[in-house]
């Protein structure tokens, strides 16, 4: 009997042990004090090209082919791209980092450096991304509310962004927010066209 219970405490603490090497359960278990949100600056474009490319496959790769996917990664995250964001007055990238990993990050884009609309009054929520094993865990709640926080402390009138349609989780995440459509737009991923909703929060009436 007694043989049976060491033997069942030993199975019970390597299980332990497995779980708690896992990236995911020692997220659960880290205080979220560990949680920081930085600005990225040009020094930390290696980082930037990293999470970008891992976090947009992670989410997109399911639904469309390699090819299309090899053309945006090495399009979309090159490093003269990168760079360009990086150095822009009206960008502002931020992550989320986990005892100095990063595990998420949030582009912005003001004025003229936004996608579509470029009103003055308006903040664009270009990217929110999140590491796939941290996904649930608040970060990407975190990331939106530092956006939030900007747009409120620059006076913008609305938060606007464009989320995949074939993107539940990301549009059900933003409507909880309380973000309502407004219009649609083309996205071009390789030489795919696929169909974004645009999505709009009002944060004051505009004089």
């Amino acid at each position: 009997m007694t043989s049976r219970l060491i033997s069942s405490l030993s199975t019970i603490l390597k299980l332990i042990v497995y779980y708690l090497s896992n990236s995911l359960w020692k997220f659960v278990f880290l205080s979220m004090e560990n949680l920081n949100i930085k600005k990225a600056t040009i020094a930390d474009l290696d980082q930037l090209q990293q999470i970008g490319k891992q976090t947009f496959f992670e989410t997109f790769a399911f639904g469309n082919t390699e090819e299309n996917m090899k053309t945006y990664l090495e399009e979309g995250f090159s490093v003269a791209k990168l760079t360009t964001e990086l150095n822009d007055n009206n960008t502002e990238i931020y992550f989320a980092t986990l005892d100095n990993k990063v595990i998420g990050y949030l582009k912005i884009n003001f004025g003229q450096s936004q996608t579509e609309l470029k009103d003055d009054k308006a903040l664009e929520i270009e990217r929110i991304y999140v590491l796939k094993n941290f996904q649930g865990k608040s970060v990407g709640q975190l990331l939106y509310d530092k956006a939030i926080q900007i747009a409120l402390n620059k006076n913008a009138d609305y938060v606007w962004l464009g989320v995949w349609e074939e993107n539940p989780r990301a549009i059900k995440f933003y409507k909880k927010n309380g973000f309502v459509e407004f219009d649609k737009h083309v996205f071009k991923l390789g030489n795919a066209e696929q169909t974004d909703l645009m999505m709009k929060l009002k944060l004051r009436n505009s004089e």
